[in-house]
């Protein structure tokens, strides 16, 4: 049996949705049947700062950190964070990223500028790069605070694990109100 590995590094700041959605992830390749290890780091997060969520999946993992340079998809929720996370990312891996620049502390304050060129510093090194509009999507379809859903979806194409359980897995994971958008820009997400 083969002893496959998917690493998943989902990337932002704090405030966007980035636990959760690394919940639904990991309750759907558990549903599908693999052996699911999770670790997050936030350390600000409730105040803008980063937050990194690490998720393997496969028949049997061991350790839920992915190993530098072993990423297999980045799952980035703002520019400048999916940047910094690169270097996690596998030679020829995959990036998912929300078209979306929050402004850290040292640009509000004048003391930097927020780079300009990041999309492209991605395109160069990762020719498998999405760049995904979440905030609009979510709200077109209704809820703008589902925009971790539309990225999830997004990034649920590139996985082996059926739709099914994605579906499964908003439903247990995402609160009662909210799972009929959720689903709804989720499937949005997938056919991007």
């Amino acid at each position: 049996m083969s002893r496959q590995i998917t690493n998943i590094l989902l990337v932002g700041v704090g405030g966007q949705g980035i636990l959760l959605a690394s919940e639904i992830l990991s309750e759907a390749a558990m549903l599908a049947g693999f052996d699911v290890k999770k670790s997050e780091i936030h350390g600000m997060s409730q105040r803008g700062g980063s937050v990194v969520s690490h998720v393997r999946y496969g028949t049997e993992v061991f350790s839920p950190i992915v190993p530098e340079g072993e990423g297999d998809i980045l799952f980035g929720f703002e520019l400048m964070e999916t940047c910094r996370s690169l270097p996690l990312i596998k030679p020829g891996g995959t990036v998912v990223a929300n078209d979306l620049q929050i402004s850290p502390p040292s640009v509000l304050m004048g003391q930097e500028t927020y780079p300009a060129d990041l999309v492209f510093r991605i395109q160069d090194h990762f020719p498998d790069f999405l760049l995904v509009d979440g905030q609009k999507v979510a709200r077109d379809a209704g809820n703008v605070r589902a925009a971790n859903t539309v990225l999830l979806g997004a990034v649920s194409r590139r996985l082996d694990i059926a739709e099914e359980f994605w579906m499964k897995a908003l439903e247990k994971m995402v609160p009662a109100k909210a799972v009929d958008v959720n689903k709804k820009v989720f499937k949005v997400g997938r056919g991007l």
